[in-house]
């Protein structure tokens, strides 16, 4: 898909239009269809982030869940309570304040974005599990090239020998998640050093390509998507 047509999908991506309830009961939750799986290629953040929180916020208790797969151009993103003093030196890559938690970050080409539009309390997650999964899912990817990541509960992320792997930033509202994680596959990571990655100041960023696995986003896509599917416990169309 081109970039002209991943944006118009963006834009017309559907309103749930169905009313919210409390909870569906057994059998009709059985009746919910499967996560839907949406890869955008590469599109321009800020009409993605409206049309996460479009979809999030008409969303009802039937709409189906949806994963997006994609990139961004670069830009740097700063959390709603996020200080510009960790903003150093952006130079000409734009900067958008958003309404994720955490402090700042950047999306360029070369970088999984992964943005996990979930109904929480249908699938019987919690923010912190919901976080957890997003981490394990990366973790488990990349176990599959012998590479030795972990979590950290002090600074949400996946790491390796300290340098940080990924970044994970979510928003809930009305119990819909957007927002969602940010994997390094293959990209320039200069732009890390005009700002403090995630408000940590000396933070080294890493990347799969650099560690032994694969150089390709869409080839990083199809390989993340059982581990997201596991560990969020949402089966997909074909599951």
């Amino acid at each position: 898909m081109s970039a002209a047509g991943a944006l118009a999908a963006v834009a017309s991506l559907p309103a749930a239009g169905l009313p919210v309830a409390a909870g569906l009961p057994a059998a009709a939750r059985r009746e919910i269809p499967p996560v839907s799986i949406r890869r955008l290629g590469k599109v321009e953040y800020e009409p993605t982030w409206r049309a996460m929180q479009r979809f999030t916020e008409e969303r009802g208790a039937a709409t189906p869940d949806e994963i997006w797969l994609l990139e961004h151009p670069p830009v740097f993103t700063l959390g709603a309570n996020a200080s510009r003093a960790h903003l150093i030196a952006p130079g000409d890559i734009p900067v958008v304040q958003i309404d994720r938690g955490g402090q700042v970050t950047y999306h360029g080409p070369g970088q999984l974005v992964v943005y996990p539009l979930i109904d929480l309390r249908r699938a019987g997650i919690g923010i912190r599990d919901f976080v957890c999964a997003l981490e394990r899912a990366v973790i488990d990817l990349a176990g599959q090239f012998g590479i030795a990541a972990e979590g950290r509960r002090s600074a949400p992320g996946v790491y390796v020998a300290g340098e940080k792997l990924a970044s994970v930033g979510v928003r809930v509202r009305r119990q819909g998640s957007y927002h969602g994680l940010a994997l390094n596959v293959a990209l320039d990571l200069e732009p890390f050093s005009r700002i403090n990655p995630c408000g940590y100041q000396g933070l080294k960023m890493t990347q799969l390509a650099a560690l032994g696995g694969p150089r390709s986003v869409w080839e990083c896509a199809a390989l993340l998507e059982p581990h997201l599917k596991r560990a969020l416990g949402l089966p997909a169309a074909g599951d």
